[in-house]
Protein backbone atom coordinates (compact mmCIF):
# COMPACT_ATOMS: atom_id res chain seq x y z
CA UNK A 1 0.00 0.00 0.00
CA UNK A 2 1.21 3.29 -1.16
CA UNK A 3 1.28 5.16 2.83
CA UNK A 4 2.69 7.89 4.02
CA UNK A 5 5.70 5.60 5.85
CA UNK A 6 6.78 4.30 2.38
CA UNK A 7 6.49 7.73 0.53
CA UNK A 8 8.93 9.80 3.23
CA UNK A 9 10.92 6.65 3.17
CA UNK A 10 12.23 6.83 -0.40
CA UNK A 11 14.84 8.78 -0.74
CA UNK A 12 17.09 8.97 -3.63
CA UNK A 13 20.52 10.49 -3.74
CA UNK A 14 20.50 14.21 -4.31
CA UNK A 15 23.11 16.79 -5.50
CA UNK A 16 23.61 20.24 -6.27
CA UNK A 17 24.47 21.09 -9.67
CA UNK A 18 26.56 24.24 -10.00
CA UNK A 19 24.84 27.03 -12.69
CA UNK A 20 21.09 27.83 -13.06
CA UNK A 21 19.55 24.69 -11.82
CA UNK A 22 19.50 23.64 -8.17
CA UNK A 23 18.09 20.86 -6.57
CA UNK A 24 17.24 21.08 -2.50
CA UNK A 25 19.34 18.23 -0.73
CA UNK A 26 16.76 18.33 1.95
CA UNK A 27 13.96 17.70 -0.14
CA UNK A 28 13.00 14.86 -1.69
CA UNK A 29 13.77 13.33 -5.48
CA UNK A 30 10.25 12.70 -7.06
CA UNK A 31 12.37 10.34 -9.28
CA UNK A 32 12.76 7.55 -6.75
CA UNK A 33 9.43 6.63 -6.84
CA UNK A 34 7.77 4.53 -9.05
CA UNK A 35 4.38 4.56 -11.09
CA UNK A 36 3.51 0.88 -9.66
CA UNK A 37 3.54 2.75 -6.05
CA UNK A 38 0.72 5.59 -6.60
CA UNK A 39 0.04 8.32 -8.79
CA UNK A 40 2.02 11.53 -8.29
CA UNK A 41 0.42 14.86 -8.80
CA UNK A 42 2.88 17.43 -10.36
CA UNK A 43 2.47 21.36 -9.91
CA UNK A 44 5.38 23.20 -11.77
CA UNK A 45 5.09 26.72 -9.94
CA UNK A 46 6.94 29.64 -12.35
CA UNK A 47 7.89 33.15 -10.49
CA UNK A 48 9.71 36.23 -10.98
CA UNK A 49 10.19 39.51 -8.22
CA UNK A 50 11.20 42.75 -8.55
CA UNK A 51 11.34 43.58 -12.76
CA UNK A 52 11.40 46.62 -12.21
CA UNK A 53 10.45 47.41 -15.96
CA UNK A 54 13.43 45.05 -17.54
CA UNK A 55 12.05 44.78 -21.30
CA UNK A 56 15.47 44.45 -23.26
CA UNK A 57 18.55 42.08 -21.35
CA UNK A 58 20.93 44.43 -19.92
CA UNK A 59 23.37 46.52 -22.43
CA UNK A 60 26.66 44.68 -23.36
CA UNK A 61 28.84 47.18 -21.82
CA UNK A 62 31.07 45.96 -19.68
CA UNK A 63 28.49 45.40 -16.64
CA UNK A 64 28.74 42.22 -14.48
CA UNK A 65 25.04 41.82 -15.59
CA UNK A 66 25.43 42.44 -19.70
CA UNK A 67 23.45 40.46 -21.60
CA UNK A 68 21.07 39.02 -18.74
CA UNK A 69 17.14 39.39 -18.64
CA UNK A 70 14.70 40.64 -20.91
CA UNK A 71 11.34 39.53 -21.54
CA UNK A 72 11.82 37.33 -24.87
CA UNK A 73 14.56 35.12 -23.45
CA UNK A 74 12.18 34.76 -19.67
CA UNK A 75 9.00 34.29 -22.47
CA UNK A 76 10.40 31.42 -24.59
CA UNK A 77 11.32 29.86 -21.38
CA UNK A 78 8.30 30.01 -20.07
CA UNK A 79 6.73 28.45 -23.10
CA UNK A 80 9.36 25.93 -22.93
CA UNK A 81 8.37 24.54 -19.76
CA UNK A 82 4.45 24.99 -20.35
CA UNK A 83 5.06 22.39 -23.64
CA UNK A 84 6.89 20.03 -21.24
CA UNK A 85 4.50 20.43 -18.12
CA UNK A 86 1.05 19.84 -17.71
CA UNK A 87 -0.03 21.70 -14.91
CA UNK A 88 2.08 25.30 -14.72
CA UNK A 89 1.47 28.17 -12.40
CA UNK A 90 3.27 31.49 -13.37
CA UNK A 91 3.44 33.99 -10.88
CA UNK A 92 5.18 37.08 -9.77
CA UNK A 93 5.94 39.14 -6.39
CA UNK A 94 5.68 43.15 -7.26
CA UNK A 95 7.43 45.73 -8.17
CA UNK A 96 6.42 44.80 -11.87
CA UNK A 97 7.00 48.60 -12.81
CA UNK A 98 9.93 51.36 -12.73
CA UNK A 99 13.61 51.12 -13.15
CA UNK A 100 14.05 51.57 -17.05
CA UNK A 101 12.76 54.41 -19.73
CA UNK A 102 9.90 51.85 -20.64
CA UNK A 103 7.95 52.75 -17.59
CA UNK A 104 8.74 56.32 -17.27
CA UNK A 105 7.78 56.82 -21.12
CA UNK A 106 4.50 54.08 -21.12
CA UNK A 107 3.58 54.60 -17.17
CA UNK A 108 3.68 50.41 -16.92
CA UNK A 109 1.77 49.62 -19.93
CA UNK A 110 4.24 47.91 -21.32
CA UNK A 111 5.15 45.47 -18.29
CA UNK A 112 1.07 44.85 -18.01
CA UNK A 113 0.26 43.67 -21.49
CA UNK A 114 3.72 41.64 -21.78
CA UNK A 115 3.18 40.02 -18.25
CA UNK A 116 -0.06 39.01 -19.39
CA UNK A 117 1.24 37.83 -23.19
CA UNK A 118 3.78 35.27 -20.98
CA UNK A 119 0.47 34.30 -19.18
CA UNK A 120 1.02 35.41 -15.71
CA UNK A 121 -1.93 33.79 -13.69
CA UNK A 122 -1.32 36.21 -10.79
CA UNK A 123 1.08 38.78 -9.25
CA UNK A 124 0.80 41.16 -6.29
CA UNK A 125 1.65 44.75 -5.55
CA UNK A 126 4.75 46.41 -5.04
CA UNK A 127 5.75 49.43 -3.79
CA UNK A 128 7.10 51.01 -7.34
CA UNK A 129 4.41 49.75 -8.63
CA UNK A 130 2.47 53.30 -7.26
CA UNK A 131 5.14 54.90 -8.83
CA UNK A 132 2.61 56.14 -11.57
CA UNK A 133 0.33 57.09 -8.84
CA UNK A 134 -2.66 54.46 -7.98
CA UNK A 135 -4.84 56.02 -11.26
CA UNK A 136 -1.80 54.73 -12.69
CA UNK A 137 -2.42 51.65 -11.30
CA UNK A 138 -5.29 51.29 -11.87
CA UNK A 139 -5.57 52.31 -15.82
CA UNK A 140 -3.04 50.16 -16.80
CA UNK A 141 -4.24 47.31 -14.60
CA UNK A 142 -8.09 47.66 -15.66
CA UNK A 143 -6.63 48.37 -19.68
CA UNK A 144 -3.70 45.88 -20.39
CA UNK A 145 -3.84 43.05 -17.76
CA UNK A 146 -5.72 39.83 -18.17
CA UNK A 147 -4.19 38.48 -15.29
CA UNK A 148 -5.67 39.29 -11.24
CA UNK A 149 -3.78 41.79 -8.87
CA UNK A 150 -3.82 39.98 -5.21
CA UNK A 151 -3.57 41.91 -2.10
CA UNK A 152 -5.20 41.41 1.59
CA UNK A 153 -3.55 43.69 3.57
CA UNK A 154 -3.74 46.87 1.30
CA UNK A 155 -7.70 48.38 2.16
CA UNK A 156 -8.46 50.22 -1.08
CA UNK A 157 -11.93 50.98 -0.39
CA UNK A 158 -11.48 54.91 -0.89
CA UNK A 159 -9.63 54.69 -3.90
CA UNK A 160 -9.95 54.18 -6.92
CA UNK A 161 -8.51 50.50 -7.25
CA UNK A 162 -11.44 49.46 -4.82
CA UNK A 163 -12.70 46.59 -6.13
CA UNK A 164 -10.03 45.66 -8.78
CA UNK A 165 -8.04 43.86 -6.48
CA UNK A 166 -8.51 40.12 -4.97
CA UNK A 167 -7.29 39.06 -1.28
CA UNK A 168 -6.64 35.65 -2.52
CA UNK A 169 -7.52 33.52 -5.44
CA UNK A 170 -8.13 29.69 -6.26
CA UNK A 171 -6.59 28.24 -9.13
CA UNK A 172 -6.96 24.82 -10.75
CA UNK A 173 -5.09 22.67 -11.65
CA UNK A 174 -5.44 18.73 -12.28
CA UNK A 175 -7.06 17.49 -9.46
CA UNK A 176 -4.96 20.29 -7.50
CA UNK A 177 -6.91 23.34 -5.23
CA UNK A 178 -4.32 25.74 -5.28
CA UNK A 179 -4.83 28.92 -3.23
CA UNK A 180 -2.95 31.73 -3.75
CA UNK A 181 -3.13 34.99 -1.11
CA UNK A 182 -0.75 38.55 -1.38
CA UNK A 183 0.71 41.09 0.82
CA UNK A 184 2.68 44.38 0.80
CA UNK A 185 5.12 46.35 2.58
CA UNK A 186 3.64 49.59 4.43
CA UNK A 187 3.44 52.38 1.71
CA UNK A 188 3.71 55.28 4.39
CA UNK A 189 7.74 56.41 4.45
CA UNK A 190 8.22 54.67 1.35
CA UNK A 191 5.93 55.62 -1.05
CA UNK A 192 4.81 59.68 -1.10
CA UNK A 193 1.14 59.81 -0.03
CA UNK A 194 0.58 61.18 -2.99
CA UNK A 195 0.37 58.66 -5.17
CA UNK A 196 -1.00 55.87 -2.91
CA UNK A 197 -3.69 58.48 -2.03
CA UNK A 198 -6.22 56.71 0.93
CA UNK A 199 -5.11 53.08 0.77
CA UNK A 200 -4.89 51.34 4.33
CA UNK A 201 -2.46 49.34 5.47
CA UNK A 202 -3.66 46.74 7.51
CA UNK A 203 -0.77 44.35 9.99
CA UNK A 204 0.18 41.47 6.76
CA UNK A 205 0.63 38.72 9.38
CA UNK A 206 -3.03 39.05 10.82
CA UNK A 207 -4.39 39.35 7.24
CA UNK A 208 -1.74 36.69 5.93
CA UNK A 209 -3.68 34.10 8.49
CA UNK A 210 -6.84 34.97 7.86
CA UNK A 211 -7.08 34.44 4.05
CA UNK A 212 -4.60 31.42 4.52
CA UNK A 213 -7.46 29.66 6.81
CA UNK A 214 -10.09 30.48 4.37
CA UNK A 215 -8.10 28.68 1.78
CA UNK A 216 -7.30 25.36 3.73
CA UNK A 217 -10.38 25.19 5.74
CA UNK A 218 -13.16 26.34 3.73
CA UNK A 219 -11.93 26.67 0.11
CA UNK A 220 -10.14 22.96 0.56
CA UNK A 221 -7.10 23.97 -1.26
CA UNK A 222 -4.15 21.34 -0.88
CA UNK A 223 -1.73 23.94 -1.27
CA UNK A 224 -1.17 27.60 0.13
CA UNK A 225 1.18 30.09 -1.78
CA UNK A 226 1.65 33.99 -0.54
CA UNK A 227 2.82 36.28 -2.87
CA UNK A 228 5.35 38.78 -0.35
CA UNK A 229 6.15 42.19 -1.23
CA UNK A 230 7.49 42.22 2.45
CA UNK A 231 11.25 41.79 1.88
CA UNK A 232 13.22 38.29 2.38
CA UNK A 233 14.65 39.82 6.25
CA UNK A 234 15.87 42.50 8.18
CA UNK A 235 18.12 43.48 11.02
CA UNK A 236 15.21 44.93 12.61
CA UNK A 237 11.48 43.73 13.83
CA UNK A 238 10.21 45.08 10.27
CA UNK A 239 7.92 42.29 8.97
CA UNK A 240 9.60 40.62 6.74
CA UNK A 241 9.50 37.20 4.87
CA UNK A 242 10.94 34.83 7.30
CA UNK A 243 8.92 36.41 10.32
CA UNK A 244 5.35 35.96 8.49
CA UNK A 245 7.06 32.17 7.91
CA UNK A 246 7.49 31.98 11.23
CA UNK A 247 4.31 33.28 12.71
CA UNK A 248 1.94 31.89 9.79
CA UNK A 249 -0.87 28.82 10.59
CA UNK A 250 -1.60 27.30 7.02
CA UNK A 251 0.92 29.13 4.52
CA UNK A 252 2.91 26.42 2.76
CA UNK A 253 5.14 28.58 0.14
CA UNK A 254 6.27 32.11 0.66
CA UNK A 255 7.48 34.27 -2.54
CA UNK A 256 8.94 37.01 -1.91
CA UNK A 257 10.24 40.41 -3.06
CA UNK A 258 10.88 43.64 -1.88
CA UNK A 259 14.35 42.84 -0.82
CA UNK A 260 16.27 41.99 -4.16
CA UNK A 261 17.48 38.55 -2.26
CA UNK A 262 18.84 35.73 -4.25
CA UNK A 263 17.92 32.41 -2.73
CA UNK A 264 19.35 29.65 -4.94
CA UNK A 265 17.18 27.13 -3.14
CA UNK A 266 14.00 28.00 -0.40
CA UNK A 267 14.93 28.66 3.39
CA UNK A 268 12.91 26.07 5.17
CA UNK A 269 11.24 27.83 8.43
CA UNK A 270 8.96 25.97 11.22
CA UNK A 271 5.60 27.86 11.52
CA UNK A 272 3.44 28.37 14.67
CA UNK A 273 2.27 25.19 13.93
CA UNK A 274 5.67 23.51 14.04
CA UNK A 275 5.80 22.70 10.09
CA UNK A 276 7.39 23.81 7.85
CA UNK A 277 6.86 27.05 5.53
CA UNK A 278 9.21 27.37 2.53
CA UNK A 279 10.89 30.87 1.57
CA UNK A 280 11.91 31.74 -1.78
CA UNK A 281 12.49 35.23 -3.75
CA UNK A 282 14.97 35.68 -7.13
CA UNK A 283 16.88 38.32 -7.10
CA UNK A 284 15.62 41.12 -9.10
CA UNK A 285 15.39 42.48 -12.95
CA UNK A 286 13.88 39.01 -14.14
CA UNK A 287 17.60 37.25 -14.63
CA UNK A 288 16.06 34.07 -12.68
CA UNK A 289 12.97 32.27 -13.43
CA UNK A 290 12.29 31.08 -10.32
CA UNK A 291 11.12 27.10 -10.75
CA UNK A 292 9.40 24.56 -7.79
CA UNK A 293 8.02 21.07 -8.98
CA UNK A 294 6.40 19.94 -6.40
CA UNK A 295 4.91 16.19 -6.74
CA UNK A 296 1.71 15.53 -4.35
CA UNK A 297 1.11 11.91 -3.62
CA UNK A 298 -2.47 10.62 -4.08
CA UNK A 299 -3.84 11.98 -0.60
CA UNK A 300 -2.35 15.19 -1.86
CA UNK A 301 -1.05 16.07 2.35
CA UNK A 302 2.84 13.89 1.18
CA UNK A 303 4.82 16.08 -0.94
CA UNK A 304 8.25 15.82 -2.33
CA UNK A 305 9.76 19.40 -4.14
CA UNK A 306 12.33 20.21 -6.63
CA UNK A 307 14.19 23.89 -7.08
CA UNK A 308 15.23 24.23 -10.66
CA UNK A 309 15.97 27.70 -10.69
CA UNK A 310 16.71 28.75 -14.10
CA UNK A 311 18.73 31.61 -15.26
CA UNK A 312 17.67 34.16 -18.20
CA UNK A 313 20.45 35.00 -20.12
Amino acid sequence: MYNRRSFLGKLGSLAVVAGSTTMMPRFLNAQSFSSEEGKLHKLTILHTNDVHSRIEPFPMDGGRNEGRGGIAKRAALISKIRKEEDHVLLLDAGDMFQGTPYFNYFGGELEMKLMSKMGYDAGTIGNHDFDGGIDGLHKQLTTQANFSLINCNYDFSDTIMNGHTKPYQVFKKGPLKIGVLGVGVELDGLVPSPLFKKTRYENPIDKANHYAKILKEEEKCDYVICLSHLGYKYDTNKVSDTVLAERCEAIDLIIGGHTHTFLNEPTIIKNSKGKETLVTQVGWAGMVLGRLDIYFERNFQDKCIQCKNEAVG
